[in-house]
């Protein structure tokens, strides 16, 4: 099941570190079949705010993510970004194509011992 690398950066500044960072970092991510789903393009804020931009990179894995991030290759050049952009990185796993919402509200109202939900206008029976 594909996994992601998320980064939510705070800040952007075009140091010359961060280029390097920029014209390095599709090196490391080859070995593991990484490739950059989106990579900051400015967004369009439909509820909230937003402050900062989006990076988003696709694994093949969980694993593969987690080995991309502990490589050396990629260790060697990641303080080139951490110095001059705040933000923050998460690996996550994705949920697989045939993922039902529906199916995840039962498991968690399960888990709450709560009701089932009914449709409007119906009336519970004993």
């Amino acid at each position: 099941m594909s996994a992601y690398g998320f980064a939510h950066l705070r800040s952007r500044r075009h140091h010359s570190d961060v280029i390097a960072y920029l014209s390095r970092i599709q090196a490391t991510l080859d070995p593991f079949a990484g490739r950059f789903v989106i990579h900051g393009p400015p967004a369009e804020i439909v509820e909230g705010t937003w402050p900062g931009s989006m990076v988003l990179i696709e694994f093949p894995g969980l694993a593969e993510a987690r080995a991309w991030y502990d490589s050396p290759a990629y260790r060697a050049i990641l303080r080139l970004r951490t110095d001059h952009i705040e933000g923050d990185l998460l690996l996550i796993e994705g949920v697989g194509p045939h993922y039902d919402p529906a199916e995840r509200a039962r498991t968690l109202r399960t888990e709450a011992g709560a009701q089932p939900v009914r449709p409007p206008g119906t009336v519970a029976r004993p």
